[in-house]
């Protein structure tokens, strides 16, 4: 008995050193991934349909050709890893729900870009104007990307008196002692 215990207990040590642990890089990027998109969804249910054509400025996008650019470009990025690149439409949509539709489509095709497959994350994906690129490093410049692009639309909800959702989601800070006397 005390035998089958040694040798079950050693094979569960040898186990757990030999088990594939998730690479940093790629769990990181996925995690910054999700962050983001999860603010542009919700930063583009949060803006009023009434709005979406509100530009801060005549040379500025509309919020509503923000939130299209993002759905498109994120749809094209990440369809170019698994296949031919292909846009979501959304250029030519106008209503909010149409929109929300190509958004809920770029991200169901981005969460298979950036699923963890750490054994082709390095892998070369073909050369641009800036030379070769890794699949992660394309993933890491699409979340960059759309991150700027959130960050319009966080300008853009504001000045309509909208709280952004990376804001309005945060824990309250605790209140500051007062001042001392």
């Amino acid at each position: 008995m005390k035998f089958r215990f040694l040798c079950t207990l050693a094979l569960a040590a040898v186990h757990a050193q030999t088990a594939p642990t998730a690479n940093p890089f790629t769990t990181e990027a996925q995690q910054a991934w999700n962050r983001t998109y999860h603010n542009v969804v919700a930063a583009a249910a949060a803006m009023p349909e009434d709005k979406y054509g509100y530009k801060p400025t005549p040379e500025s996008m509309s919020f509503r050709d923000i939130v299209a650019h993002i759905a498109d470009s994120a749809m094209g990025a990440c369809s170019s890893l698994s296949g031919p690149r292909h846009d979501a439409g959304a250029a030519k949509m106008t209503t909010k729900a149409e929109l929300a539709g190509a958004l809920s489509a770029a991200q169901a095709e981005c969460d298979k870009a950036y699923a963890p497959d750490d054994s082709t994350m390095s892998k070369a994906i073909g050369a641009g104007p800036m030379g070769g690129r890794s699949r992660l490093t394309t993933l890491w410049g699409n979340t960059v990307h759309i991150e700027h692009e959130y960050a319009q639309m966080a300008v853009h909800l504001r000045i309509n008196g909208v709280v952004p959702p990376s804001t309005a989601e945060r824990p309250a800070r605790p209140a500051a002692p007062p001042a001392a006397k």
